[in-house]
C-alpha cells in the first residue's frame, strides 16, 4: 500500500495559494505549501508518522514572529524567516503566527518501515522520540532549500535526484552511522521480525519459502540459510513449533477432539499431527492433555 501522511489539524487563519505542491520518493514524502495567513493564525497540528516542519519564507509587516509548543512542552519562539522543526509522530504541536501575512513551508513526512527496510538498519523509536522546534541549521536548510525547488519544477528530474536529497537529510537529521557489520549469513532484526510474524500469522497453511524470500527482499537461499543462522531452526521447522504452540493452546480445551485440533493447526491428518508433536514436545498431544487435565 502507497504510504500517506496521516495528519490531522484544527487551525484557522490561513489560506493556501496555488495548491499543494507534492512529490514522493521512497520513505518519504515532501509538500511544498504557499500560504497568506490572518492576523493571529494558528492551531493544533499532530501526524501519526514523524515529520519536519520547515519554514522557507515568512513575510509580514514588521518582525515575522512564529511560535510553536508541543503539549505540555514550553512554547518555542524564534523571529527568523526560515527555521526547521522535527516533530515525532503522535505528538500534538500548537502554532501561533503573529505579525506573518505569507509563509512558504515544506513538510517532509517519513515513512519508518520504509527507511528501515531501505537503509537495512533497525530504526530505534528513542531516536525519534525528542521534539526540536524552530532551530536553525544552514545544512538542513540548503537541503530543504533543494528538496522545495524539486517538487515545484516543472520539468522533474530523475526520481534518484529528490530521493538523494530526501534520504541523505534523513540520514543526517537521525546521526545514522555506517551499520555495523554483522555475519553475511544472518537476517537483519527487520527481516527476522517480518519473516516470524508472518510464519506464525499463516501457521495452518504451507507458507512457502518463495513467500518469506519476498518479505524480506533475498533469494529463497540466501533466506533459508539466514533465518537458520538468526533462529537456530529452518524455516519450515520454525512453523511446525508454532502449530504445536497453537495446539497446545486448542488442546486444553477438552472439547475439542485430536483430528479437529489437528485439522485447525495444519496438520494434514491426526497421525501427522502425532508425529510432529511427540518429535517437538516429547510426548503424544494425548498424553500431554491428559498431564494437563489430571
Amino acid at each position: 500500500m502507497t504510504f500517506q501522511p496521516r495528519m490531522q489539524n484544527k487551525i484557522s487563519g490561513f489560506s493556501v495559494i496555488g495548491g499543494l505542491h507534492r512529490r514522493e520518493w521512497n520513505g518519504i514524502i515532501a509538500d511544498v505549501w504557499d500560504v497568506k495567513c490572518d492576523p493571529h493564525a494558528g492551531g493544533y497540528y499532530v501526524s501519526e508518522d514523524p515529520r519536519m516542519f520547515i519554514v522557507l519564507d515568512a513575510k509580514g509587516a514588521g518582525h515575522c514572529d512564529i511560535r510553536l509548543a508541543a503539549k505540555g512542552k514550553a512554547e518555542v519562539q524564534n523571529e527568523h524567516r526560515r527555521a526547521l522543526s522535527y516533530i515525532p509522530g503522535g505528538t500534538e504541536i500548537w502554532a501561533d503566527l503573529v505579525g506573518v501575512q505569507y509563509i512558504r513551508h515544506l513538510d517532509l513526512h517519513f515513512n519508518l518501515d520504509a527507511l528501515s527496510r531501505r537503509l537495512m538498519e533497525d530504526l530505534e523509536p528513542s531516536r525519534f522520540a525528542t521534539p526540536r522546534l524552530m532551530f536553525q541549521d544552514q545544512r538542513f536548510l540548503g537541503l530543504a532549500e533543494l528538496i522545495a525547488a524539486e517538487c515545484l519544477n516543472p520539468q522533474p528530474r530523475h526520481d534518484l535526484y529528490g530521493d538523494g536529497l530526501t534520504q541523505a537529510f534523513f540520514i543526517d537529521l537521525m546521526k545514522i552511522g555506517k551499520s555495523k557489520p554483522r555475519k553475511r549469513s544472518q537476517l537483519a532484526g527487520w527481516q527476522l521480525r517480518r519473516a516470524v510474524d508472518f510464519i506464525e500469522e499463516n501457521s495452518a497453511r504451507n507458507v512457502r519459502l518463495e513467500e518469506l524470500a519476498g518479505l524480506t527482499g533475498l533469494s529463497q537461499s540466501h533466506f533459508s540459510h539466514a533465518f537458520k543462522a538468526s533462529t537456530g531452526v529452518a524455516p519450515h521447522q520454525w512453523q511446525m513449533n508454532a502449530r504445536v504452540v497453537r495446539a497446545k493452546q486448542l488442546l486444553r480445551q477438552n472439547g475439542m477432539s485430536l483430528t479437529a485440533v489437528a485439522a485447525e493447526t495444519g496438520f494434514s491428518d491426526q497421525a501427522h499431527f502425532t508425529r510432529v508433536f511427540r518429535k517437538i514436545v516429547g510426548i503424544t498431544p494425548a498424553l500431554w492433555r491428559k498431564s494437563r487435565v489430571s
